[in-house]
């Protein structure tokens, strides 16, 4: 169900990189690229910050913030603090770019001054050419969107005049001077999704279609590390994985985590590893959806409507491949009448993911749009005996973690397609090199996918085309959850 009669629908990306010529100054002193400031692509318009007056606009999500107007047309400073994971908050590394850039539209900037906490592989994978999607000549043209970029304690200093530690939020820092520019590769790169479709059993319903999607990326390679001093660390003391904020440890904390590591090298020598597997993101769900296919395809149960399984390209550069594939579907859009996503369904046991247990599964979205199609799936899973243990945490309207525009099932979701996300949730190897399949619980994976492959019999055999009855999005608006 691609194109030209194929399985597969290749996506316009070209890959972006930062311009040779990528300098910044102030009356302080220079700002070496990369060194003391590592901008990131915010796409082909993004404003000039050559003159601009730089602002210190508080520490990240306090109420003492400056307001968007007061960062209007100025390079925004800000300290980047979060959340620990023992409650407290304390400087993080990386930040969620969009709702930075969300919340300051009108800056001509925005400088995150965490830098120098940003782990060697992970500012690796940042300096690496950015892919980017192209999209329709016919769409609108994006916004102008502010310059974002993390700085050095250095490269802060330069930009203030001060420590932000001694600023109050709207204190004046000084003038930036030069220019942060990214310039488009020669070569188009080929991204593809993978499209199948099961005809329905029911003449009069084949022409409607339940769709079931995971992504087939991952996020590539960084420097290299020791993966069991990796694996230590996080279980120890990052449970959340790249979710969470790299903790600076106290002086018993490393004395445990070296002797942990030392326990484990009586057993066997450093494995060092650089390769980003993504055994559970989302290799799990990619597989799941093969295997749910397989068993539909061979089974004695069909679904009366048909079913179009979309392996997506792109989810973790920006939900590439769904966007691509919602704009431009191989069947009619209006046609869909659902769509299940499949993002990491490979963990949960409850040594290995927050508040998991036997049959735990994270549900995201189900009833954002039709009431129905959320008590269809907890009918399904009374009535099939699946014992599956439903978290609807992370369904919160205002999450901080914003899973329901994280992944491929929005792009459905925001043409007004009911949708369902499934996941066992984050863990400690998520987004780390350690993320590979000795450590997925397959009986795990097993019953969800038996449940899933229920859910998509129930929505292909309901008498009716399932009930929209919560107000859609804008196709081209901002996902907000």
């Amino acid at each position: 169900m691609g194109e030209n009669g194929t399985y597969f629908q290749t996506l316009p990306v070209v890959m972006r990189t930062l311009a040779g010529n990528a300098r910044l100054s102030t009356e302080a002193g220079a700002l070496e690229a990369l060194a003391d400031f590592l901008p990131r692509d915010q796409g082909p318009r993004q404003r000039s910050i050559d003159g601009v007056p730089v602002v210190f606009g508080g520490s990240w999500g306090d109420v003492g913030m400056i307001t968007d107007a007061q960062a209007a047309g100025k390079l925004v400073v800000i300290r980047n603090m979060a959340r620990r994971s023992d409650g407290t908050l304390g400087l993080a590394a990386t930040i969620d770019r969009r709702a930075v850039a969300a919340r300051f539209r009108s800056a001509a900037g925005i400088a995150v001054a965490s830098l120098d906490l940003i782990p060697p592989a992970l500012r690796d994978q940042l300096e690496q050419p950015a892919s980017e999607y192209r999209g329709d000549a016919a769409e609108p043209v994006p916004p102008a969107a502010p310059v974002f970029m993390y700085v050095s304690e250095r490269g802060t200093q330069l930009l203030l005049g001060a420590m932000p530690e001694v600023l109050s939020p709207g204190a004046a820092g000084l003038t930036v001077r030069g220019s942060v520019a990214f310039v488009e590769g020669p070569t188009r790169y080929p991204a593809r999704n993978v499209v199948a479709m099961l005809p329905g059993t029911n003449a009069k319903l084949r022409g409607q279609y339940v769709a079931i999607g995971a992504h087939n990326d991952h996020i590539g390679f960084g420097q290299p590390v020791d993966h069991d001093s990796l694996y230590l660390h996080n279980r120890m003391f990052r449970q959340q994985g790249a979710d969470a904020s790299n903790p600076r440890l106290t002086a018993y904390q490393a004395g445990r985590l070296n002797a942990a590591i030392d326990s484990v090298r009586k057993i066997r020598p450093p494995r060092i590893d650089s390769i980003y597997n993504g055994a559970d993101d989302d290799g799990s769900g990619t597989v799941t959806v093969l295997e749910i296919a397989e068993a539909l395809a061979t089974g004695k149960a069909r679904p009366q409507r048909s079913v179009l399984f979309v392996w997506h390209t792109g989810e973790e550069a920006g939900l590439y491949g769904s966007q691509y594939f919602t704009d431009h579907p191989t069947v009619p859009r209006d046609s869909i009448v659902a769509q299940i996503n499949i993002d990491m369904v490979g963990r949960g046991e409850p040594w290995d993911t927050r508040d998991g247990g036997p049959g735990y599964l994270q549900i995201i979205g189900s009833r954002r749009l039709s009431t129905e199609l959320g008590d269809l799936i907890e009918r399904v899973n009374t009535e099939g005996k699946h014992a599956m243990a439903f978290d609807y945490t992370y369904d919160a309207n205002g999450h901080p973690e914003q899973y329901y525009c994280r992944s491929d099932h929005y792009m459905y979701a925001r043409y007004g397609i009911p949708v369902a996300f499934f996941s066992t949730g984050g863990h400690p190897d998520y987004h780390m090199v350690t993320d590979e399949p000795q450590y997925i619980d397959y009986g795990h994976m097993v019953q969800v996918a038996n449940f899933v492959k229920d859910v998509l019999l129930a929505v292909g055999g309901l008498n009716h085309r399932g009930v929209v009855d919560q107000p859609k999005p804008d196709p081209r608006g901002e996902c907000r959850q």
